[in-house]
């Protein structure tokens, strides 16, 4: 073929075979987004672990992500973005948790059942997978609805009702022996 070698001919990112076109689109982004991660994290450790974590979203839906160098790019910057600002928010909610836990050292018995209490929830809701607990903490935390839910997360409305269905029984199973133990020691 006019002596060109096929790699030159042939585009960066292969429609047609998932496990090339992932390894095409690490190839062509992977540097770019480690530079965005490092300004975003911590440290380089987290920057890394950020971009892996960009790159596990797009190998596990590859269709997802849009062809064209210009159109990967921003996907897979807004997903990076995404998912830094969803460790953002969990630390906010950790660290909020923790000095409310840490604020009063005297505290009377109604007030260590409440935070007791929440802090069972929260390890409850720490067994429910990532898009589960945000679709259970969205709708009875927030209080929002089941089509904003959908919207927000990019999904339909009957995923959302499922995930939430299903995480309310994750949850009520988690929470079931433990406040069996809170209340035989009343």
């Amino acid at each position: 073929m006019n002596g060109l070698p096929v790699a030159s001919v042939l585009p960066v990112a292969l429609p047609g075979n998932p496990t090339d076109r992932l390894s095409a689109l690490f190839d062509a982004h992977h540097e770019r987004l480690y530079r965005l991660a490092r300004r975003l994290a911590p440290n380089a450790d987290d920057a890394l672990d950020l971009v892996q974590e960009t790159f596990l979203k797009a190998a596990r839906s590859p269709r997802a992500v849009p062809l064209g160098l210009t159109s990967e790019e921003a996907w897979l910057v807004r997903v990076l973005i995404n998912i830094r600002r969803d460790q953002w928010r969990k630390a906010a909610v950790r660290k909020r948790h923790d000095s409310e836990l840490n604020r009063s050292t005297s505290v009377d018995s109604d007030q260590e059942a409440v935070w007791m209490a929440r802090a069972t929830v929260w390890r409850a809701l720490d067994m429910l997978t990532p898009r589960r607990r945000a679709v259970v903490v969205m709708h009875e935390l927030e209080g929002l609805t089941i089509s904003a839910i959908a919207s927000l997360l990019g999904i339909c409305a009957i995923t959302v009702r499922w995930h939430l269905s299903v995480g309310r029984r994750d949850l009520a199973r988690a929470l079931r022996p433990q406040m069996g133990e809170t209340n035989g020691n009343r």
